[in-house]
């Protein structure tokens, strides 16, 4: 791992992982207006009603709204992967990763996802368990609740960055939380991790992204110089 400005680097403070599992369901449906999404509103809405016949701890559905700044095009260009604009996510999250494996095969799932699937223009399905996190992440509020879609080479150092960046966001946002979700072996790999956060409000963290300098001199450069990709949505929950 290469650390860039590490006279910024504070680590951020971890929760032990849990023991949760997660199903994720993301799709390709409406229209990107540059960096502000146009979600389907009724598809959304149909699939927050099938979502309340899967049996789970929580199933939440999500509407995109921005795409905030990011990091490694190129590297998604040189390595024949699709850029992430999913304005739709369904997050089902279990006791277990082996409940989200049996869950993935139950009916009531199957024709959640074949609803996304029969209109979406491509979508993304992983099982996955929990890497990381900063605390639970409360769907119970209107917030602003973000999927960040990580890619890099080696995993491992997208791990260790990521402590490094998700510090940065605990001091400079007061980000209360993270579920850092990592695919099980075998699962689709064009993302290495998954970010699932939120914050209260669009104040507590848009402002740093856009005016705080050291948002680009040191988390967008230590993505850059580890070679991971950061492509980072902001979603409201249906």
């Amino acid at each position: 791992m290469k650390l860039i400005n590490d006279h910024l680097a504070v680590k951020a403070r971890l929760l032990p992982p849990t023991g949760d599992g997660f199903l994720m369901l993301a799709g390709e449906v409406g229209t990107w207006r540059g960096y502000f999404a146009s979600a389907p509103v009724r598809l959304a809405a149909h699939l927050k009603a099938l979502a309340a016949g899967i049996e789970a701890r929580e199933t939440n559905v999500f509407r995109a709204v921005l795409r905030t700044p990011g990091e490694g095009d190129e590297l998604l260009n040189a390595r024949g992967i699709q850029p992430a604009r999913y304005d739709v996510v369904v997050l089902i999250r279990t006791a277990s990763v082996e409940d989200a494996l049996a869950l993935r095969d139950s009916p009531a799932y199957k024709e959640l996802a074949e609803a996304l699937r029969a209109v979406a223009r491509r979508t993304h399905q992983i099982v996955a368990g929990n890497a990381g996190r900063l605390g639970d992440v409360d769907h119970s509020q209107d917030h602003c609740y973000l999927f960040n879609y990580f890619y890099a080479d080696d995993r491992e150092t997208l791990l260790k960055v990521w402590e490094y960046t998700a510090g940065w966001f605990q001091a400079k946002t007061a980000l209360p939380n993270s579920a850092l979700m990592r695919p099980l072996e075998g699962e689709p790999a064009d993302y290495g991790l998954v970010n699932h956060a939120s914050w209260p409000n669009w104040r507590t963290f848009l402002p740093s992204l856009i005016f705080r300098p050291t948002f680009r001199s040191f988390v967008l450069a230590n993505f850059k110089a580890n070679g991971i990709a950061a492509q980072p949505i902001i979603y409201r929950r249906v």
